[in-house]
């Protein structure tokens, strides 16, 4: 089945883009989040804004004030950017279990996903929202993953679109729908299931789908930043929810934000703005066409128009106010923070990867942890955010796209042996040389 991009709208955001000082994460286990978006909480100022986040991001850190607070599903937490834990590397440069002050060994993110993908066959304890819980029913284990061949073979074998049973910590699991339910059930379920069978044949190689058993109005997507964007190799989380009145109306979708605002048409919230799903104005043909519109239409045009090279510009007005040099500059700038949030973004999918797609997580970043790596190191040197092409490990520049601001590399420099602690913890061996020492 091919998708007409043209019969969807890039869907701008009606509110200006700012960073947040501020951020907030699920306190729930995985990707947890009961509450539905509320739209009003996530306007704006009208002005538009640009600032650079100055201080060094770590979210290491920031799992590690997780592993000792016991929050209930759907508590968002309020987490300061903090310094790095102590961590220790073996002589092949894969990230090992530190002993704690107790003398009991810490776990690995490897030790923890074995632990979760356990209990959720049914092998295991059942996973609780209390990730100090889980660390500690591993603690005693040795690490789990470690193996390249294991982790490459489990990418391979990973489907993308699969059906799995658990849904407890979908955003939209925990939604009444006693008082929802379609007119006509069989007929419901039938063009779920035709759906189904559209992103099980016509899926692109860079978005994974999973649906779920008991629950046919569910369905989870995670998305691979498009190459040539400030939001390259990163990877997008989305959850939706076919309403009763499917397809007379369009599904609703929530993206996993992590309390960061990457582009104008995420919300921090979880809000996406996209005519096709009525969450932005537009012409008749950029809406929602019963009949002709699908999930995996508004999946691809999610990819395409929404993470796209230029999202300064998906900001309503910015085309026709911000033109010629003037624009382009505030064009780089915005793309530059994007994509220093989509290396936050990176980190905290890392550290809490969404349930069923762990080993797609883990064998993504261990794949393409290098050429990630590869692009800051030219952005470092210049290079304009989305103009770099990593081949056999080199980097493709285009001189003439030379631009990187000051302010951008500075923040870039102090987020990057984040990152390289990150993807260690993955055994990509190769990162420690583009670690940054003072």
């Amino acid at each position: 089945m091919k998708v007409d991009l043209n019969n969807v709208n890039s869907s701008n955001s009606d509110i200006s883009y700012r960073d947040n000082d501020d951020v907030t994460f699920d306190g729930g286990d995985d990707y947890a989040d009961e509450d539905d978006v509320d739209e009003e909480d996530c306007e704006d100022d009208d002005d538009f804004e640009y600032l650079y986040e100055e201080e060094e991001d770590d979210y290491l850190a920031i799992q590690s004030q997780f592993d000792n607070v016991d929050l209930p599903t759907g508590v968002e937490a309020s987490i300061d950017w903090l310094k790095e834990p102590a961590t220790s590397t073996s002589g092949t440069g894969i990230l090992t279990a530190a002993d704690s002050s107790d003398g009991k060994r810490k776990s690995t993110i490897l030790d923890v996903v074995e632990t979760k993908r356990k209990a959720t066959e049914g092998q295991g304890a059942t996973t609780s929202c209390n990730s100090a819980a889980t660390a500690e029913s591993s603690s005693n284990s040795e690490p789990v993953g470690n193996n390249e061949n294991v982790i490459i073979r489990k990418f391979k074998n990973f489907k993308q679109f699969d059906t799995v049973e658990d849904v407890s910590d979908h955003h939209f699991s925990k939604m009444d729908l006693s008082n929802k339910q379609s007119p006509n059930p069989k007929n419901w379920a039938k063009i779920i299931q035709e759906e189904w069978k559209i992103l099980e044949k016509d899926l692109p190689d860079t978005i994974s789908v999973r649906v779920y058993e008991s629950r046919m109005d569910l369905l989870r997507a995670v998305i691979v930043g498009p190459a040539g964007t400030p939001y390259h190799d990163g990877l997008f989380v989305f959850d939706c929810l076919f309403p009763s009145t499917y397809p007379n109306t369009s599904p609703t979708v929530y993206y996993y934000s992590g309390g960061l605002r990457l582009n104008p048409n995420l919300y921090e919230c979880g809000k996406v703005c996209l005519s096709l799903l009525g969450t932005w104005s537009g012409q008749q043909n950029e809406m929602w066409i019963p009949g002709t519109s699908t999930m995996l239409q508004v999946l691809v045009s999610i990819q395409a128009l929404i993470l796209n090279a230029k999202p300064f510009f998906n900001e309503p007005g910015h085309e026709s106010s911000f033109q010629g040099k003037n624009g382009d500059r505030r064009s780089r700038e915005y793309s530059e923070n994007a994509f220093i949030l989509s290396l936050k973004t990176m980190m905290y999918t890392i550290r809490r990867p969404p349930k069923y797609f762990e080993d797609y997580v883990i064998g993504h970043f261990h794949i393409r942890a290098h050429d990630i790596l590869v692009a800051c190191k030219a952005y470092l040197d210049g290079a304009t955010v989305g103009t770099v092409t990593v081949r056999d490990g080199v980097a493709i520049i285009d001189e003439a796209e030379r631009s990187g601001s000051d302010d951008f590399k500075v923040t870039l420099k102090k987020i990057l042996n984040s990152i390289i602690t990150n993807f260690t913890r993955f055994g990509e061996i190769d990162c420690e040389k583009f670690r940054v020492h003072d």
